[in-house]
């Protein structure tokens, strides 16, 4: 059972991804810690690990330990730490990051509303769409009326 599952991911990460997301890299990509967040909020937005991981490449594994991490210690429980360091158990959600003059929550505020912004947009997109197509199916009806009753007067 466990060797179907693999070809399973496989064929999801072939649909997804392409040949190419078959082929195995040659080096890790380390993930910026905004790449991170991004990927965090989407999951906490309500889409699956299959909808945020398969297209960005991500393992689930990861992507689950990234929102782990982010739900136990905010923004900097996603920094890259160096190997074999572990986190400490207090979260560490109020700290200020030091080089940047946003603080953290008002950096998590800003990829917040940016992944809102983003998400309204696309729904707009869509109603337009819908509009769009309801237009096209009510002119498709207006002339196929229009030509019935103009075969009906000739008749």
């Amino acid at each position: 059972m466990k060797s179907s599952f693999g070809i399973v991911e496989w064929d999801k990460i072939e649909k997804f991804t392409g040949p190419k997301g078959l082929e195995h890299a040659k080096k890790q990509r380390k993930w910026s810690q905004e790449e991170k967040l991004t990927f965090v909020l989407q999951i906490l937005n309500g889409k699956t690990l299959t909808e945020v991981s398969f297209p960005a490449g991500i393992n689930h594994g990861l992507l689950s330990s990234w929102v782990h991490k982010y739900l136990t210690y905010g923004y900097n429980g996603l920094k890259n730490e160096k190997s074999g360091q572990a986190l400490s158990k207090e979260p560490v959600m109020n700290k200020k990051l030091v080089s940047d003059t946003l603080s953290e929550s008002e950096r998590e505020e800003l990829i917040r509303l940016r992944e809102r912004n983003a998400y309204l947009e696309a729904e707009i997109a869509v109603i337009k769409k819908l509009r769009a197509l309801r237009k096209e199916q009510e002119a498709a009806l207006l002339k196929a009326r229009k030509q019935r009753s103009s075969r009906n007067c000739e008749k």
